[in-house]
């Protein structure tokens, strides 16, 4: 079958260049978004009298009918379609006839359709998957954290569950496990935040329609109306420049950038899981469909799920460092280079997808083992209570800091804890201590002591909690 640019060629397309120039088997996916953009655009052809309203509904029918071959998985793609925008109009041409069918593209360029349907696809096919599966993220560590605000270990105590928190990976001081969890909620709230202003909010790229640049210097029709077509397609703005149009791809550079960032926050996420799900820690105990075993050694429970969303985050970051490449060295308007924009993208969203599902199926499941959080915790972790409570004697922070850090020095080489060094001992270091210096050595007055906003003590930690079940709802 002739290409759509061939009439000036004698010779045909060598046939390794002809594979290389083919994307077909990338963007097919924008099947959906193309269509939608064509039957907009149908209709600004018609209100210029460029269609009649029967070469409209013969149009409007055929992509019509397009679509449901597509959607039923009927569509027949063949080996002269360069692209996905190739092939619909290659088969709207069968269906409707050459010379309606090759009306459509009247005014139009590969280079302005593809650039919008990349936006369209943006809004209409991830924004609503990543969206929804990072609510879920956050509902599901927002349920978790609020599982273990209160437990009850007998019949008579009512206290959170509490474990080591870490600083250089160094047992640092006692947090409640729901502040744990809660750490990372605020990341992914955040990249929901940002992910709902890059698609919805910014006045440029995704919600701009470039749909009507042509090929570099614009639309030439008479009367065609941008402003009505971005409407059409629920476009907040119109681009301003036809050059700019064509070649801007800062709008997929922001969703690549913004996919690393939440592959960071996953990953860190992951590491965290592994490191507690170890025999070393032992803090939680990974579901076994999140898990695989290992061919030589039957004890093994390996955290491949989360390995792959920690390894998989290098590819998102890779990724959006490839397009930025690509970009940095482009002369003006559409290049070919650009059309590995589209594997990017859709590779990026693909992985992600497929790491926060996995994400979500582990937290809403993982056990934790309670005692080992508990028997994790050390006097020692409590060095720093020890320096605010000769704070609230009088003594100034880094006074008392000093004289702390005596007290666990003095544990250390006398092979006890400091919550067991005699009174005297202490005084001896400190005329300061007193016999109240007993209620320090307790991690849930340790925990709860921190009630400023944003610290692990339970009413900060409901605090977080209604913030994030008043932002679910909201959203």
């Amino acid at each position: 079958m002739a290409k759509l640019w061939g009439g000036r060629f004698d010779d045909c397309i060598d046939p390794v260049l002809e594979k290389l120039n083919s994307s077909i088997n990338t963007d097919q996916r924008l099947w959906r978004v193309d269509i939608k953009g064509s039957k907009a655009y149908a209709k600004g052809l018609k209100d210029i009298n460029l269609l009649t309203q029967e070469e409209e509904n013969e149009i409007q029918k055929g992509l019509d009918n397009i679509y449901d071959e597509w959607e039923n998985e009927k569509f027949a793609i063949q080996l002269s379609d360069e692209d996905i925008h190739t092939a619909i109009e290659r088969r709207l041409k069968e269906m409707i006839g050459p010379e309606t069918g090759g009306k459509l593209h009247t005014g139009r360029s590969r280079n302005d359709q593809v650039s919008n349907d990349m936006r369209l696809y943006i809004r209409h096919e991830m924004y609503p998957k990543l969206s929804l599966i990072l609510s879920l993220l956050l509902q599901g560590l927002k349920n978790r954290a609020n599982q273990y605000i209160l437990i009850s270990k007998d019949e008579t105590t009512n206290k959170p569950l509490i474990f080591p928190g870490y600083t250089h990976l160094q047992r640092a001081q006692p947090v409640a496990f729901s502040h744990w969890i809660l750490s990372y909620a605020w990341p992914f709230k955040r990249d929901l935040d940002k992910l709902k202003y890059i698609v919805s909010q910014e006045p440029w790229g995704i919600s701009t329609l470039s749909l009507g640049s042509g090929a570099i210097a614009g639309n030439p029709l008479k009367g065609f109306d941008r402003i009505k077509l971005a409407k059409e397609l629920d476009f907040q703005h119109c681009s301003l420049n036809s050059m700019d149009a064509t070649s801007d791809r800062d709008f997929i550079m922001d969703i690549l950038y913004w996919a690393s960032i939440v592959g960071i926050h996953l990953s860190r996420l992951s590491e965290d899981l592994i490191l507690y799900s170890t025999k070393e820690f032992g803090y939680i105990i990974l579901p076994d469909k999140y898990t695989t075993g290992s061919s030589l050694m039957p004890q093994k429970k390996n955290p491949d799920s989360l390995e792959l969303i920690r390894g998989k985050s290098a590819i998102l970051i890779s990724n959006c460092n490839a397009l930025l490449v690509i970009l940095k060295g482009l002369p003006s308007t559409y290049n070919k280079d650009l059309q590995d924009d589209k594997r990017l993208l859709f590779d990026s969203f693909d992985i992600l997808l497929s790491s926060l599902k996995i994400m979500v199926g582990i937290i809403d499941a993982f056990e934790v083992n309670e005692d080992r959080c508990y028997n994790a915790l050390s006097p020692d972790m409590l060095a720093t209570d020890l320096a605010y409570y000769l704070v609230n004697k009088g003594l100034p922070f880094r006074d008392a800091h000093h004289v702390s850090g005596k007290v666990v020095n003095f544990a250390e080489k006398n092979l006890t804890t400091i919550d067991k060094i005699d009174l005297k001992d202490l005084k001896n270091i400190n005329p300061l201590f007193e016999k109240d210096v007993i209620n320090i050595w307790n991690y849930v007055n340790s925990v709860e002591q921190y009630k400023a906003i944003g610290g692990t003590g339970t009413s900060s930690i409901l605090s977080q909690i209604n913030v994030l079940d008043q932002y679910l709802i909201d959203k």
